[in-house]
């Protein structure tokens, strides 16, 4: 048999992207080739945040394939997104497997697609082609999902989403407890947006029936539960960059790696590191409560504010308060988050809790300050403050805002008590024994690696 070739298909998100990417280029370690097919939008903003000195286009073959919107359309409109995608690319994905098998002297031994990209899954089933739904998240969200069906019948949702019951409930003892309302579904801001993506998992939990595999990217160790309520599910995370000073690829921004070296310049555990991830948007006042927050603190601060956030008014505010607060403070657009948490002078991450986040930062000993805006980061701040107690919640005033006081409260008492950094350094052990040699997550990933060179 010749040279083995993977697809790989990501959600066109940051938080997804990224751990298929690290999962890519370790399969070329193994030997195997790899497309790895963006659309057409995320590529070219991968493509243009590339550092030159990286060597991803000669390690993997990208791709891409139109979404099915216009170019001036708003890509942050997941449910318009996930629904176009749908109608347009599983017929460009099947034009493509046919064009690499005739142009590149190659077949596509297996299909990688993101569990979103279910459609892709069908694909692969109708081509005759091996395929493994890939999740990017946490077990117990995909448990949550797997699970719509339980809901439906023990009426918590009604069969179109809409929740009936908000009491809190947990789908197995030991999970994480779950408000209906903060369900990943339920919790996106958009009643419409909900709706269609609440029809997009009841399709997704048909087709990923369809895969041979089902890969996680998560640790055993670390939810163990979720694994005991669907055994079918399995770990090989988490996928961080291969050595802890390694910079992950597939950022959407270039990232600025100057800060590292501002990093050198403090004692150990004393700098705030602040990012929120793709998605999360601040309006003014929660802004500069932020802002106001980190200055009063009187402690350094490293915060990453993205570039597609900023206004003039925003601008002019944050540059009044750098200037204020001099060399104790760092703003940069984008950075390479893994090596930053290695950092030892960073003593604690303000994160919106994404799954990457919380995994560079479990994997690295780092208490967190949970600040969730949408989607599952709501559970993931369950794991994080009720289940692992490796950090606390930022609470919202009667008027939604997480004033300064609250920020700079929860920082002293983050690092004060000093049994936060002893569950995260007994965490960071939990997380990397599972991906030596005997642990879980590499043992599976080996016999994964083995199950596709069959």
């Amino acid at each position: 048999m010749g040279e083995q070739h993977i697809l790989a298909i990501p959600y066109p998100a940051q938080g997804h992207v990224i751990p298929l990417m690290e999962l890519s280029l370790q399969l070329v370690k193994q030997g195997f080739k790899v497309t790895f097919v963006n659309t057409e939008f995320i590529h070219k903003r991968i493509l243009s945040a590339l550092p030159k000195e990286d060597n991803v286009e000669e390690l993997i073959n990208m791709v891409s394939l139109p979404d099915g919107m216009e170019p001036w359309e708003d890509r942050s409109d997941l449910g318009k997104l996930s629904q176009d995608i749908f109608r347009v690319m599983p017929g460009e994905l099947e034009e493509l497997v046919k064009d690499i098998k005739r142009t590149d002297d190659s077949e596509i031994t297996c299909i990688i697609a993101d569990e979103n990209m279910g459609w892709a899954l069908a694909v692969a089933e109708r081509m005759k082609i091996k395929s493994a739904a890939f999740w990017p998240a946490s077990a117990a969200l995909l448990a949550s999902i797997f699970s719509i069906p339980n809901l439906i019948q023990d009426g918590v949702l009604d069969s179109d989403g809409t929740i009936l019951r908000r009491d809190t409930i947990t789908l197995a003892s030991a999970m994480p407890a779950m408000k209906p309302e903060q369900f990943s579904w339920t919790s996106l801001g958009n009643s419409n947006t909900e709706r269609i993506i609440f029809n997009l998992l009841e399709e997704t939990n048909r087709t990923v029936k369809l895969a041979d595999r089902v890969i996680c990217n998560t640790s055993y160790e670390l939810e163990p539960a979720a694994f005991g309520l669907f055994p079918e599910i399995l770990p090989i995370g988490p996928l961080l960059a291969e050595h802890r000073l390694g910079k992950s690829k597939g950022y959407f921004w270039p990232a600025d790696a100057s800060c590292l070296t501002w990093l050198d310049q403090h004692p150990e555990q004393s700098v705030i590191y602040v990012a929120f991830g793709s998605f999360t948007i601040f309006d003014q006042k929660q802004l500069e409560e932020l802002a106001l927050g980190l200055e009063v603190t009187r402690r350094p601060f490293l915060w990453v504010v993205r570039p597609d956030t900023m206004d003039e008014k925003s601008e002019v505010f944050l540059k009044a308060v750098m200037a204020r607060v001099g060399k104790r403070g760092r703003m940069v657009g984008w950075t390479h988050q893994q090596a930053v948490l290695n950092h030892p002078s960073v003593g604690c991450f303000i994160s919106h809790c994404g799954w990457n986040s919380t995994m560079e930062g479990v994997s690295n000993g780092v208490p967190f300050l949970c600040w969730p805006y949408f989607a599952d980061q709501f559970l993931n701040q369950t794991y994080i403050c009720d289940v692992w107690k490796v950090g606390l919640g930022l609470d919202k005033d009667e008027t939604g805002i997480i004033t300064r006081g609250e920020i700079t409260s929860k920082v002293e008492k983050l690092l004060h008590d000093k049994a936060f950094k002893e569950r995260a350094l007994i965490h960071q052990n939990i997380v990397t024994s599972g991906c030596q040699d005997n642990g879980c997550s590499n043992t599976n990933m080996t016999d994964f690696i083995k199950w596709l060179k069959m």
